[in-house]
């Protein structure tokens, strides 16, 4: 029964600090872009399910997908072309042509990744004879469906730092420099406590040690990708200790339903917040607050759901720890039995000697 209890904390605890992480739309610490292996799953997340069902099957057949050396790349081009597009233009005529310049150049760029990702001949069957072969074992993506993947691939999860402009990025490295600047010339004045207090609001500001997202929902599947990839590149998952877990879990399946259902949720929250934009009566407004009622419910369901990977992930980290630990006392173990044997073979050994010494004697002179 204690166990049980502290099991059941143990979940809590997990669920707890999913549901803190999402709702600040922050993660604790920074963690390593998304692997080529999350982001396609999460990615699928947006497809049609026949289109998933053949991702799902490739992926069994052991076919890879093209890779262009982290698909989170696709993701900052993308918002950096965005970006270059949005910018007010108005008061600035001569700059206009500078950033439609500027976002040209990185649509260019994604279009030069898209014809990568979508007309690899080494990853999709390319002649008549291939294609069929492919498609009755349910392995083929027509054209569109590739185009989509690779459209799906540019909301992969990436958290703002990763996509930050060249200046942002230079503010944040002069305002570290400048902390200590201040700090250094404060010193030993009437000014120094006062210094030394804009030093630290300045520091603190300048080390962003957390990753931030637009919302709820991008901080959501970045984390459940987060933990597909913890658990996927760690040996412990990988070694026999942890066969059974291996059939019972399909990592790359719960992550695509997982990011099926976020997106799902999103486009209807996006949806009602249109309505209530434009409602006008008190019958609309409480329809839709009946709405969102109901879609707490998913929304807690769906926390739960990724703390169960982000407690796997925890798990498997922890277990490595105790697999070393037991390969340790295994190798002391089978040293031991080595010096054991070692030893037990002394009196042979003398044996042997005796009786080569012995043959040794014998052939010497007469």
């Amino acid at each position: 029964m204690p166990e049980h209890l502290e099991i059941g904390s143990d979940r809590e605890r997990v669920e707890e600090r999913v549901r803190r992480w999402c709702e600040q739309t922050r993660l604790d610490g920074r963690r390593p872009l998304l692997s080529d292996a999350a982001a396609l799953a999460i990615a699928a997340g947006r497809l049609d399910e026949p289109v998933r069902t053949v991702l799902a099957a490739r992926r069994r057949a052991g076919k890879t997908m093209p890779s262009i050396g982290g698909f989170s790349a696709i993701r900052v081009l993308e918002d950096e072309r965005r970006r270059w597009l949005a910018k007010e233009t108005k008061n600035k005529p001569g700059s206009a042509l500078v950033y439609r310049l500027r976002a040209a150049e990185l649509a260019k760029r994604l279009d030069h990744l898209r014809t990568s990702v979508v007309m690899s001949p080494r990853h999709y069957a390319s002649g008549v004879r291939a294609v069929r072969k492919d498609r009755r074992e349910g392995l083929h993506l027509d054209l569109d469906e590739r185009d989509a993947l690779f459209d799906a691939l540019t909301h992969t999860p990436v958290p703002k730092r990763e996509s930050g402009t060249v200046v942002e990025r230079a503010g944040l490295s002069l305002l570290d420099s400048a902390a200590v600047r201040v700090a250094e010339v404060s010193k030993n004045t009437r000014f120094e406590e006062l210094g030394d207090r804009a030093a630290v609001v300045m520091a603190e500001f300048a080390d962003q040690q957390h990753d931030a997202f637009s919302d709820r929902y991008e901080t959501m599947l970045f984390l459940a990708g987060s933990a597909f990839d913890q658990v996927q590149s760690s040996p412990a998952w990988r070694s026999e200790h942890f066969v059974v877990q291996r059939t019972q879990l399909d990592l790359v399946e719960e992550l695509t339903q997982v990011a099926v259902d976020v997106n799902s949720l999103r486009d209807i929250d996006d949806e009602l917040d249109g309505i209530a934009a434009m409602m006008f009566d008190d019958a609309t407004r409480a329809q839709v607050g009946s709405r969102r009622a109901a879609l707490d419910t998913v929304w807690a369901q769906l926390i739960d759901r990724v703390a169960a990977l982000v407690r796997v992930a925890d798990l498997v980290t922890r277990a490595e720890g105790d697999l070393k630990t037991m390969d340790v006392m295994q190798k002391a173990h089978s040293l031991d039995g080595r010096i054991d044997d070692l030893v037990a073979r002394a009196g042979h050994r003398e044996l042997s000697a005796d009786n080569t010494h012995f043959v040794g004697d014998q052939l010497g002179p007469m």
